[in-house]
């Protein structure tokens, strides 16, 4: 993040939830913002959204499942703004239901979104980054990326694949001594419109597995994996803590909980209906469509501040303070003893 003049920042999936809170929290620094997502209506909001907190925006409307559509993307960023300083994947899709019940062709255009238009982007981002031997790419993953639950197959897959290839690409970058960084963001259950545009084949409507924060915490910790990039990744949410240590130390058991849990608590008490504008193929706030903005529908039980995301961005202080800690009660410990010996 420059400091005599505004970074320039892309963000893809802009237009709304976690990608719109984003937006907003790098133009309150100053940035300029560029914004990529498919539909006009949640693009041109949101480029309102950053010049009343003092950015500059370029909405952009790209599909980013289509790799020379985002590399023109870029050519046109670092036109308008100069060199691309931050770049955040961001977008995705998903289809709510069994696996035998999702398509082919649907389970493929989530992979195409959700993965490779994080492979896509940063690919274009490196392209720029890498002869300038200076960027930072923030991959926004999910306790998902590490953990598959069911009902969400398709984007529990495409998840897996930006950890494992993120993870390879991080290696690569440190083997050349790059300055260029990649870091992931690995985030809760988020309040965010997905909830009420995603294709669903379950009987009763979606909705995120307690307990759910706001976009805005996430958009916080993006913002700070921004800033220092070093971390390899960073753990948001105190359920993204538990799902990951409990999936590492007994991930059978896990199974079993999911498999007994996870169908009910991925539905609200309501009935599916009709479906609404689903953004799968084609954008929800298209065609008599409307903006839906950076939050669900579901503030009533969001969390909007947490402690976890400081402990994970100051874990270094904490590893200090409880070492001293340890050692002035070992101090404490052996002072005692020699009391009761000179007793």
């Amino acid at each position: 993040m420059k400091r005599n003049k505004p970074s320039v920042v892309v963000v893809t999936g802009a237009s709304g939830g976690v990608g719109r809170a984003t937006a907003r929290a790098f133009a309150s620094r100053g940035a300029c913002v560029a914004l990529l997502a498919r539909g006009r209506k949640g693009l041109d909001a949101a480029a309102a959204d950053v010049r009343e907190r003092g950015g500059e925006a370029l909405a952009l409307s790209v599909d980013v499942a289509d790799h020379r559509a985002v590399t023109e993307a870029a050519d046109r960023i670092e036109e308008t703004f100069g060199p691309v300083d931050v770049w955040v994947n961001n977008a995705f899709t998903g289809v709510f239901a069994p696996f035998v019940e999702i398509e082919p062709d649907e389970f493929r255009r989530v992979t195409e979104v959700t993965y490779l238009g994080y492979v896509y982007g940063t690919h274009a981002a490196l392209t720029r980054m890498l002869p300038r031997d200076h960027g930072t790419i923030v991959q926004v993953g999910s306790a998902l990326a590490y953990r598959g639950i069911p009902l969400q197959s398709a984007y529990c897959g495409a998840k897996h694949a930006i950890q494992g290839w993120n993870e390879a690409l991080r290696c690569e970058l440190l083997h050349q001594r790059s300055k260029v960084r990649t870091t992931m963001v690995q985030l809760p259950a988020l309040n965010t419109p997905q909830f009420t545009w995603v294709l669903s084949r379950m009987p009763r409507r979606p909705q995120p597995v307690a307990p759910v924060y706001e976009p805005e915490l996430a958009a916080r910790a993006i913002v700070h994996a921004a800033a220092h990039p070093r971390r390899r990744e960073y753990w948001v949410g105190g359920s993204t803590v538990a799902t990951l240590l409990a999936n590492a130390v007994a991930p059978g058991l896990l199974d079993r909980y999911l498999a007994r849990t996870a169908f009910a608590s991925q539905q609200t008490d309501e009935p599916q209906g009709p479906l609404p504008p689903v953004n799968l193929w084609h954008p929800a706030d298209g065609a008599g469509g409307h903006d839906y903005g950076a939050h669900g529908t579901f503030d009533d039980r969001a969390h909007a501040h947490g402690p976890q995301p400081w402990l994970s961005q100051h874990r270094g202080t904490l590893a200090a303070g409880a070492a001293l800690a340890a050692a002035a009660l070992a101090a404490a410990r052996l002072r005692t003893d020699h009391g009761c010996h000179d007793r």
